[in-house]
């Protein structure tokens, strides 16, 4: 699987784990909501350690980025909310030094 796969579906794992969170104590869902919530957060850790970047922290600097695109795409799909020109703005900085961050020749 590929970095980029795995960071996407790690993000949507993140999201939707701490959503439930969210929903159960925001939106007054019921409290069973947290089990899938949690299972959506160990899946996440888990993804995350099928990258191929060697450093942990480089790892999770660069996923940053996919997670705050991530973020933006939920608040569009699932909260209905359309991201204005700043979110679009500010994504789009992130992903560049996400990409710096994943792609650069570290250490060459």
């Amino acid at each position: 699987m590929t970095t980029i796969a795995v960071y996407i579906g790690a993000a949507l794992a993140e999201i939707a784990g701490c959503f439930a969170f969210w929903a159960w104590l925001r939106l007054d869902k019921p409290v069973w909501w947290v089990l899938p919530g949690l299972l959506s957060l160990a899946l996440f850790a888990w993804l995350l350690t099928l990258t191929h970047v060697q450093a942990a922290g480089r790892a999770y600097a660069a996923y940053g980025g996919v997670y705050i695109a991530a973020s933006l795409f939920w608040l569009w799909a699932v909260e209905g909310v359309a991201p204005d020109r700043w979110d679009l703005i500010g994504v789009s900085v992130v992903l560049v030094g996400a990409g710096i961050i994943l792609f650069a020749p570290h250490g060459a």
